[in-house]
């Protein structure tokens, strides 16, 4: 049997120097257990379509719950581009999209993408967008930047969007799964399961809050989303008549336009996210802050509150391989990150190598 260590009475494999969830997440033993049943029963000619909806709602319902929206605003998908690709799609023309500098660009891609219909995106450092947000019409940004795990300034965010009328719509990718979030204030958010919410690559979430439509206080109204890819899933008798004609009766929200899921990545995930979901956020937070911030402590940086460490230092990428430490390289540096399977001894491996 695999190594494993218990968090949170559940338990993962423990592979020593993993430090690189920011790309892909290590799920419970429970979860792999389940997508490796239903791979079985499929193998079996065991399986049947309607038996994966119970996984897509309960995987729809965490990370409503993680995320702090209502279950009624979240439609899922497979990748979070491919669920932001409506939005940019219906924005209003000439609309101004504020971005953060490097932010990762599955946020920033889909509305570059309108730039025939005069859609403009705008690059500035990421402390400054809350400044310059009453300048444009939507500010689209990660909670927790991918390539070196700063965290955005949501008070900010939030204080404009009131003070200016802009749209806020945000990516938690990098954030749910780690760090405690409330976020019935955004007008959309998205994010993908299979790294920090620890699923199977396939998953993806996308809350669009009626203000997205309608407009927060002062903004105006935007037209209507229309969900390009929708198939059958979105049907309200998806297992009857909703299948063979072309205009159904849609599920009320969001959930009424989405595409078919897929259905064994959803197997994995109903059974991490809602796992996630009934954990304590503040323990969550202090499991992987701690080991992040332990590490800067060691390479005399300053604690950043993050899980993700961004080191800069020539050979570390190397060195950290030839230690057996898994962690990536974005935007010229290190970056580590520290989830649930971590303990101390990651840190002090790191430490060490890093020291070098």
């Amino acid at each position: 049997m695999e190594p494993a260590v218990t968090v949170f009475g559940w338990e993962l494999p423990r592979r020593p120097g993993y430090l690189n969830t920011a790309s892909i997440g290590v799920p419970p033993l429970r979860a792999s257990a389940a997508v490796a049943e239903v791979v079985r029963r499929w193998a079996a000619a065991g399986t049947a379509p309607a038996e994966f909806d119970a996984d897509v709602e309960a995987a729809r319902a965490g990370f409503a719950a993680i995320t702090g929206v209502p279950v009624a605003d979240v439609a899922q998908g497979a990748t979070a581009s491919g669920l932001i690709g409506p939005l940019a799609a219906a924005v209003p023309d000439g609309t101004r999209v504020l971005v953060a500098a490097g932010e990762f660009s599955s946020v920033t891609r889909p509305f570059a993408g309108q730039a025939h219909r005069g859609v403009r995106v705008t690059e500035v450092p990421l402390p400054e967008l809350a400044a310059h947000a009453g300048e444009h019409d939507l500010v689209a940004v990660s909670v927790v930047q991918s390539a070196d795990g700063r965290i955005a300034d949501l008070d900010a965010l939030w204080a404009a969007r009131e003070r200016h009328g802009v749209r806020v719509l945000l990516d938690v990718t990098q954030a749910a799964g780690w760090l405690p979030l409330r976020l019935d204030r955004a007008d959309a958010v998205v994010g993908a399961g299979y790294k920090w919410l620890l699923g199977p690559r396939g998953t993806a979430w996308l809350a669009q809050r009626p203000s997205w439509v309608d407009g927060p206080p002062g903004g105006q109204r935007w037209p209507e989303v229309v969900r390009h890819g929708a198939g059958w899933y979105g049907a309200r008798d998806r297992w009857g008549s909703g299948l063979y004609t072309p205009d159904p009766p849609a599920r009320p929200g969001p959930a009424g336009g989405e595409e078919a899921p897929v259905w064994f990545a959803q197997a994995g995930s109903a059974v991490t996210v809602p796992w996630l979901a009934s954990l304590d956020p503040e323990a969550l937070r202090a499991h992987c802050v701690g080991l992040a911030d332990g590490l800067r402590e060691r390479l005399g940086m300053p604690p950043a509150g993050s899980a993700i460490v961004s080191v800069r230092a020539g050979g570390a990428a190397e060195r950290l391989a030839a230690a057996g430490i898994a962690a990536a390289v974005r935007d010229g540096a290190v970056r580590l990150s520290f989830h649930l399977a971590n303990t101390g001894s990651d840190v002090e491996l790191a430490a060490r190598v890093l020291r070098s």
